[in-house]
């Protein structure tokens, strides 16, 4: 068995470079933990225009100017510059063209709202142009793991129009899906233009969803080994459409290379004992300075502090499947529990008016920022009491792991990623690190936040759940080793 793998890491986003959600931070952990075993771990992205090119040190490359890719009938003409992950030596090269990627917003357009109407071609042209950019590097890898829709056309490539060609002969390829909604479904026509006969590949074979062209689903049957975010979430993405969203079946037929592996989080970055966003460091030896941080927090929305009263925090997409919907049918049986309740998150704007208007009602009680604030995001996982996360749907989650690691006791839905990352409370044990709804229902959601008032009221129960949290091990180095175990397993296929 090889000990040391030539890895390339494909990515439409990557931290701290462009970030739009979860991906962008996993781009930025996991290639840090895989490089720090030896491997050699290179990463492909996208040069979106508001890339900072001095802060970051983007360097052109003679070698890599001027690189032609053909999609069709037509050929584009890239360029790819170079960088390192910060505190690292991962090497990030950017594919530099300027009509697919210097304008605003990664993947929707932030006038519209709406995503941008060439994405078939942007992301046709990036996965193709990272391929390109290998011959051009000389470089061979013996892995090249892809992520989501936007990469998921390289399995593709490599299986048909280059099966030929003998510099890829050797590669193999991952797919890790974060969220299986996210599909890069197209008309059948951008097929045609990126130069893919549909009707000459066999039925079993074909990337179609509904008459179109799907990116995500030409990955899935067409990588060599597949993976998402969590081990629950690979079993319900087999069998129920919450989760699988019409790929059951393929998912299913393809379990033999399927698995699940759950993300790990950067503890340069989510620590209490360093955090740089937080007032007050601590750590699960001593707790005392998260009270400053609750105090803090609660002087950000304009509340008042109360050591006694307990603070429920949410940081959140507000969107149904994150169980916006459920808090908002429970709200006022939330804040009858005698608690403060802080929000921080964008989304629909029904919800936006939502909140907006119960601030007006709930002014002492109830604090909302519509906003993405990474600093106020960090200083409420370390002053809340306890975290709420009623997902319908969740591949993994990282809030949650967050505020394991920050003490913060997480209050979720049993799903996905979820249920590998918290452990229920049992007090006949004293073991567990939060606490479950048994439905997504508004009884059962205040059931379980009453239950977990009841555990916060004896400081010795809940010292006890705070800790077993902040001993859990969340790092991307345990995560990494999983995914070497996956490439070599990948390798041996043939």
């Amino acid at each position: 068995m090889k000990s040391k793998l030539k890895i390339l890491m494909v990515y439409s986003e990557v931290a701290p470079f462009s970030k739009t959600g979860g991906l962008g931070d996993v781009a930025g952990g996991l290639p840090k933990a895989l490089k720090s075993m030896e491997h050699d771990v290179r990463i492909i992205t996208p040069q979106y225009q508001s890339i900072n090119e001095r802060k970051y040190v983007l360097r052109d490359v003679i070698r890599l100017q001027n690189i032609p890719v053909s999609l069709g009938s037509q050929q584009q003409m890239i360029h790819v510059k170079s960088a390192f992950l910060p505190d690292s030596k991962v090497q990030v090269y950017f594919i530099d063209h300027k009509p697919s990627f210097f304008r605003k917003g990664f993947y929707v357009d932030p006038k519209t709202g709406k995503d941008h109407s060439d994405n078939w071609f942007r992301f046709a042209l990036f996965s193709k142009g990272a391929l390109e950019t290998l011959v051009r590097l000389h470089w061979q890898p013996d892995i090249i793991h892809c992520n989501d829709w936007q990469t998921a056309l390289i399995p593709f490539f490599l299986k048909t129009e280059l099966k030929e060609n003998p510099f890829f002969t050797h590669i193999r390829t991952v797919l890790t899906v974060h969220n299986f909604s996210f599909q890069g479904n197209f008309d059948a026509q951008c097929a045609s233009s990126l130069g893919i006969d549909l009707s000459s590949i066999p039925e079993a074979l074909r990337p179609v969803v509904d008459g179109q062209i799907s990116f995500l689903k030409a990955g899935l049957l067409y990588a060599d080994v597949i993976n998402t975010v969590s081990e629950q979430h690979a079993k319900d993405a087999q069998s129920s459409h919450d989760s699988g969203f019409g790929f059951e079946t393929l998912l299913s037929k393809r379990k033999r290379d399927f698995f699940g592996i759950v993300n790990g989080i950067d503890d340069r970055i989510w620590n209490p004992e360093s955090d740089p966003f937080i007032p007050v460091h601590y750590s699960m030896h001593s707790l005392e300075g998260k009270k400053a941080n609750k105090k803090a927090l609660l002087e950000r929305f304009g509340l008042s502090f109360h050591p006694e009263i307990p603070v429920i925090a949410m940081v959140s997409r507000l969107t149904d499947q994150k169980g916006i919907d459920l808090i908002c049918s429970a709200f006022e049986e939330i804040l009858s529990l005698g608690v403060h309740f802080v929000l921080l998150g964008q989304g629909e704007e029904k919800y936006h008016r939502f909140f907006a208007e119960k601030k007006k009602a709930h002014s002492k009680t109830f604090g909302v920022s519509f906003e993405f604030n990474e600093a106020l995001a960090h200083l409420m996982i370390a002053g809340a009491d306890m975290y709420l996360m009623p997902s319908r749907f969740e591949p993994c989650g990282l809030t949650q792991l967050y505020s394991q690691k920050y003490g913060t006791v997480p209050i979720v839905s049993p799903t996905g990623g979820l249920v590998d990352t918290v452990e229920p409370f049992r007090i006949s044990t004293g073991k567990g690190t939060g606490f479950f709804l048994s439905s997504l229902t508004v009884k059962s959601l205040i059931q379980t936040l009453k239950q977990a008032l009841k555990m916060y009221s004896n400081p010795q129960i809940w010292v006890r759940i705070q800790k077993n949290g902040m001993k859990k091990d969340f790092s991307w180095e345990s995560a990494a080793k999983k995914y070497v175990q996956l490439y070599h397993r990948c390798m041996g296929k043939r």
